[in-house]
């Protein structure tokens, strides 16, 4: 059976990476998009701010094709022992292609309001966190740009992120997860 490779996608601060964290403390294996530009920025010297790190994201993609951030992630998929595999911060169709060469895609959709996704980033505290409301919005137009809208538009399944609690949020997409590896 070929390894089911399960998409999040949805706006910076939707809830991906909290769901990311609870998935992996129920044993599934994980791997974020973003880690691999936080890597290239580190074998680069790049200090990761949000800025950097964004403008070195649209480089790699200007210079490898809009794939080159999925491409890195083909070896580890392919090398991994897990049957499920869960990709946080997909955000084309081109880099869902790029992922059908490891295994079957199922594609998984959090959404929030800019309000639930400002608050949360302005207090999580992760290097490429926006400071401003501007810097928010700066951040969401370069996501839009490079075709996360589409991604979304597209998924298998949409969780909303509103007026739940963090454990009904990830309850909410272990189940489509589990319904998916029945299939």
């Amino acid at each position: 059976m070929a390894k089911l490779i399960v998409c999040l996608t949805g706006m910076p601060g939707s809830g991906k990476s909290t769901i990311v964290s609870a998935l992996k403390a129920r044993g599934l294996e994980a791997l974020n998009l973003g880690d691999g530009v936080r890597a290239e920025a580190k074998r680069r010297n790049i200090e990761p701010t949000g800025d950097n790190l964004g403008k070195l994201m649209l480089e790699l993609r200007e210079k490898n094709g809009p794939g080159a951030i999925a491409e890195l992630l083909i070896e580890p998929i392919k090398n991994s022992q897990s049957k499920v595999i869960i990709i946080d911060g997909v955000r084309s169709t081109t880099e869902i292609e790029v992922l059908k060469n490891a295994g079957s895609v199922k594609l998984l959709s959090i959404e929030a309001t800019a309000d639930t996704r400002y608050k949360f980033l302005s207090s999580r505290g992760r290097s490429d966190d926006p400071a401003t409301r501007e810097k928010f919005e700066e951040r969401d137009n370069r996501e839009l740009g490079v075709g996360i809208g589409e991604s979304i538009a597209i998924a298998d399944e949409t969780i909303v992120n509103s007026d739940i609690t963090l454990d009904e949020l990830t309850e909410r997409a272990y189940k489509v997860i589990e319904k998916w590896i029945d299939t």
